[in-house]
């Protein structure tokens, strides 16, 4: 993924001048993006689960429960997401299948 445009203005308005500045820069987007994309993967994530859920399709988004897991840990181990966050968004998504299933 290349730069967004607010990175690219940012890069314009205050150039580094060091090159130890530089490189912090250069890792600070490449992180940033990266952080964005696997954001983007956990929104798609849990509105994927909501969607079976609103669809009454419930074992179809029981079964979406582990996959959904494994991303918000990931995030929580790579220090996207707090750890606290992903405790919270785990278990919003289990009582939120549990009391569709009753």
């Amino acid at each position: 993924m290349g730069l967004t445009l607010f990175a690219a203005c940012y890069i314009l308005s205050t150039v580094p001048n060091t090159t130890s500045a530089k490189k912090a820069l250069r890792k600070s987007l490449k992180r940033r993006t990266h952080n964005i994309q696997r954001k983007a993967l956990l929104k798609d994530s849990v509105k994927r689960h909501r969607k079976l859920l609103e669809g009454g399709k419930i074992k179809d988004a029981r079964a979406l429960l582990p996959q959904a897991y494994k991303i918000i840990d990931k995030l929580a181990k790579v220090h996207t997401i707090t750890k606290n966050k992903a405790r919270r968004l785990k278990s919003q998504l289990a009582k939120r299948s549990n009391s569709k299933g009753e």
